[in-house]
């Protein structure tokens, strides 16, 4: 957790600027966390029961390692998608209003 708490608080730092400058200083910031992440990764999962759920965890993501450090080279792409949550969370939030807003008994 310390070492993707460290990725989160660099990309925080990072937050704001263009994309541009936010992929450059993804590079100096985060790159070196994220080599260390994989090889602490690497390392820890020789260790563990191919069942347990940790296991499981990081198999999913060092599967996925590469589409995870692509928003090391491209300041487009952002860490979380919070933004996206917080987009659709209306939607989700008011379906079941909707759904009866238009029947003859009302909502």
């Amino acid at each position: 957790m310390r070492r993707i708490d460290a990725i989160f608080d660099a990309e925080r730092a990072v937050n704001g600027l263009s994309a541009e400058a936010r992929g450059a200083a993804r590079q100096q910031r985060i790159a070196s966390l994220a080599a260390d992440l994989e090889a602490w990764m690497h390392a820890t999962r020789g260790t563990l029961s191919r069942h347990t759920e940790l296991a499981k965890a990081m198999d999913n993501m060092l599967k996925r390692w590469s589409a995870f450090t692509r928003l090391l080279d491209d300041g487009r792409i952002w860490l979380t998608n919070n933004a996206a949550e917080c987009a659709l969370r209306g939607i989700a939030l008011g379906g079941k209003s909707w759904l009866l807003a238009a029947s003859d008994r009302g909502g």
